[in-house]
C-alpha cells in the first residue's frame, strides 16, 4: 500500500471504531468486516485497531471529565464518589478474571462465522425482549446503582468476550434487565469501558509491542484522531437518542448484520476465523 492509501484506510477504520465502540453493535465485528474489504487485516492492521481503540476510550474520558475528576478528588471524603468507584471495580472484576483465564481459548474456539453471527442475532433478539418486557426501574441515575447491580452488569460484560456480542451491548442491555434506566445503563457502560478497555488495550500493546514502528506514527495519528472525534459524537448522540427512543433500531441492525456475517463467510468475502 502507498502512504496515502494507508492513511485513507486509517481514516475509514478510525470512523468505524469510533462510531461502533460505544453503541450496542460490536465494534470488533465491524472492524473485521471493513478491514477485510480494505485489505488491511494483517498484523499491522490488528495493531492499528489497538491504537484507535485507545483513542476511543479517551473520548469517553473527555466527555465525562467533570464527573470523573469530581469522583477522583472526592474519593477520600465523599460517599457518592466512593460508591461509583467501588461499583466500577466490582463490575470490572468478572471480565478481568474470566478474560485472564479463558481469553485464549475463547479466541481459538469461538472466532468463527457461526458464533459471531449467532452472537449478533441473539443479542438483537435480547434487545427486542428487553424493550418489550415490563420495565421495573430502581436506578434512575448512576448514583442509585447498588454493588449488586454493578456485579450483575459486570457478568453481563463478561459475555462480550464471545465474538460479536458487543461489550457496550452486553452492559447496556444487561443494565435494562437488572432495573437500570436506559440513560443510566448507557452511562454506566461508558464509565465501565474506561478501566475495561484500558486494561485490554494495555495488555494488547504490551503483547504486540514489537509490531509498533516509528514509521506508523502518521497512520496511528490519523486513525486515533478520527476515532476520538467519531466516538465523542457517538457517545453524545446515543445519550440524546435514547432520551426519546428505545434500543429497538439497534436490535434489528444486529440481526441484519448477523445475516451479513453468514453471507460474507459463505461467499468467502471475509475470513472470520483469522482473528
Amino acid at each position: 500500500m502507498t502512504d496515502s492509501t494507508l492513511l485513507l484506510h486509517g481514516l475509514i477504520l478510525g470512523i468505524v471504531e469510533g462510531l461502533t465502540e460505544f453503541l450496542p453493535v460490536s465494534s470488533t465485528g465491524h472492524l473485521i468486516l471493513v478491514g477485510q474489504w480494505l485489505g488491511f487485516n494483517d498484523d499491522k492492521g490488528k495493531v492499528f485497531e489497538i491504537a484507535i481503540q485507545f483513542a476511543a476510550i479517551l473520548a469517553v474520558v473527555w466527555e465525562y471529565r467533570v464527573r470523573l475528576w469530581h469522583t477522583v478528588i472526592g474519593l477520600k471524603s465523599e460517599a457518592m464518589s466512593q460508591r461509583l468507584a467501588f461499583n466500577l471495580i466490582i463490575a470490572f472484576l468478572p471480565s478481568a478474571i474470566l478474560g485472564f483465564l479463558f481469553l485464549k481459548q475463547i479466541k481459538f474456539y469461538l472466532f468463527n462465522p457461526i458464533v459471531v453471527a449467532s452472537a449478533f442475532i441473539v443479542g438483537g433478539i435480547l434487545i427486542l425482549w428487553a424493550e418489550r418486557r415490563q420495565h421495573t426501574i430502581h436506578a434512575e441515575t448512576i448514583d442509585e446503582i447498588t454493588w449488586k447491580d454493578a456485579l450483575k452488569v459486570g457478568f453481563a460484560q463478561a459475555l462480550a468476550m464471545i465474538p460479536g456480542t458487543s461489550r457496550s451491548g452486553a452492559t447496556i442491555i444487561g443494565g435494562l434487565f437488572f432495573g437500570l434506566s436506559r440513560k443510566t445503563a448507557a452511562e454506566f457502560s461508558f464509565f465501565l469501558a474506561i478501566p475495561t478497555m484500558f486494561a485490554a488495550t494495555s495488555y494488547d500493546v504490551y503483547k504486540n509491542r514489537d509490531l509498533f514502528s516509528v514509521d506508523d506514527i502518521g497512520l496511528f495519528a490519523v486513525g486515533g484522531i478520527v476515532s476520538f472525534i467519531s466516538a465523542f459524537f457517538a457517545v453524545r448522540g446515543l445519550i440524546r437518542f435514547i432520551s426519546k427512543h428505545d434500543f429497538t433500531v439497534f436490535a434489528w441492525y444486529r440481526i441484519v448484520f448477523g445475516i451479513l456475517v453468514l453471507v460474507s463467510a459463505q461467499m468467502g468475502w471475509v475470513d472470520w476465523k483469522q482473528h
